[in-house]
């Protein structure tokens, strides 16, 4: 089973799992699923989850967007390590 198999029938199980979903929106989020995996991801990320834990953050709106990109361990823009802008930290006296 590839990872894209498995990702796609977490999804459908999770939709499959929600009693309050309406069958017509059941339908149309089991097709979208099965089309897109950034679809299944969708169905399984709550965005409010991801803040819930954070004082004095809540969440307004969220949206989803993906693309798929081929994987460069070589690649500087793989590299988690790094920071994102110009901080350094040894200059931040904060």
């Amino acid at each position: 089973m590839s990872e894209v198999d498995a990702l796609t029938g977490a999804a459908l199980a999770h939709i499959k799992a929600d009693e309050f979903m309406p069958d017509e929106e059941r339908g149309h989020a089991e097709a979208a699923v099965r089309e897109d995996e950034s679809e299944a991801l969708a169905y399984l990320v709550d965005p409010t989850d991801l803040v819930a834990e954070i004082p004095g953050v809540e969440l307004a709106q969220a949206s989803w967007s993906s693309e798929p990109v081929e994987y460069d361990p070589e690649s500087m823009e793989w590299d988690l390590d790094e920071e994102d802008g110009d901080f350094d930290e040894e200059t931040d006296n904060a």
